[in-house]
C-alpha cells in the first residue's frame, strides 16, 4: 500500500490547525449526479465521443497516492488533458473533512479507459480543510468554481451547487465505507462551452452562509508526445 504524508490547514470554529495527515487511499467517485435523467444524456453524449458507459453509477475509480499534490504546478504529456473541480472527502483521526481539489485527466486516454486516464495525471488539492460537521446542515448551499486561462484572459469554466451531485453519505455508501486516511473526490460540474485544456486552472469552493472559501490555482507545464 502506497502512502502520502500532506500537510493541511485546518479550519474549525474555534481556529486553525496545520499539521501532517498521513493518506492511504485516495478514490475518484464519477457519475455522482442526483439527475439521473441528466446523467445518463451525459453518458450519451459521452458514448458519442468514444467514451465507454460507466459499469456503475456512481463508479469508484482508485488511484495512487502519489497523485495527489498541493503543487502549484503539474506535468502531463500532451495537449489533451483537463482538469475539473471537485470537493472531496477525507478521513482523519475518525472524523470527516472536506476538501477541493481538481481531478485533472488526460481526456484523448479517457476515449479508451477511464481508469488509465485517471491514473496518468496528478490530482491538484487546496492544503485546507473544513470539517464536515461545520457545513452539514448548510451543504447544499456550497458553491464549486473553476477558471481557465484562454485566449489572454480568464474565463469562468464551471459554476455550479454541490447539490448537482448525490449528498455526501450517498457517496460514500455506495462505495462502501471512507476508510482512515482515505480522500475520496465527489463528482464535478459540466464545462462552460464544453471540455478543453488550458495551461492554468483555478478552483474553489465556497460556503455562502459562512462566508469562506478554499480556492487554489495550478498551472500545466505540457511535456512533449513523441510517440
Amino acid at each position: 500500500m502506497s502512502v502520502a504524508t500532506m500537510t493541511f490547514r485546518m479550519y474549525g470554529l474555534t481556529g486553525v490547525e496545520t499539521r501532517p495527515i498521513v493518506v492511504r487511499n485516495a478514490v475518484i467517485a464519477g457519475w455522482t449526479g442526483r439527475d439521473s435523467v441528466a446523467r445518463e444524456k451525459h453518458i450519451t453524449e459521452l458514448i458519442a465521443l468514444g467514451v465507454a458507459r460507466p459499469a456503475s453509477t456512481p463508479i469508484y475509480y482508485r488511484v495512487s497516492t502519489s497523485r495527489l499534490t498541493t503543487s502549484a504546478q503539474i506535468e502531463a504529456v500532451g495537449e489533451n488533458s483537463s482538469g475539473e473541480a471537485e470537493f472531496f472527502l477525507l478521513r482523519d483521526a475518525g472524523k470527516i473533512w472536506v476538501g477541493a481539489g481538481s481531478d485533472h485527466t488526460d481526456r484523448k486516454v479517457e476515449t479508451y479507459n477511464v481508469t488509465t486516464s485517471k491514473q496518468m495525471c496528478d490530482k491538484p488539492i487546496a492544503p485546507e480543510l473544513w470539517p464536515f460537521d461545520d457545513v452539514r446542515d448548510h451543504w447544499d448551499s456550497l458553491i464549486l468554481r473553476s477558471w481557465i486561462d484562454e485566449g489572454g484572459e480568464q474565463r469562468l469554466y464551471q459554476e455550479g451547487s454541490v447539490a448537482a451531485m448525490l449528498p455526501p453519505q450517498a457517496i460514500i455508501d455506495g462505495y462502501g465505507e471512507l476508510g482512515e486516511g482515505t480522500v475520496m473526490f465527489g463528482g464535478t460540474l459540466a464545462a462552460r462551452g464544453g471540455i478543453r485544456p488550458s495551461n492554468r486552472f483555478m478552483f474553489e469552493l465556497w460556503d455562502p452562509v459562512r462566508n469562506r472559501r478554499i480556492a487554489y490555482a495550478y498551472d500545466i507545464k505540457t511535456l512533449p508526445n513523441v510517440g
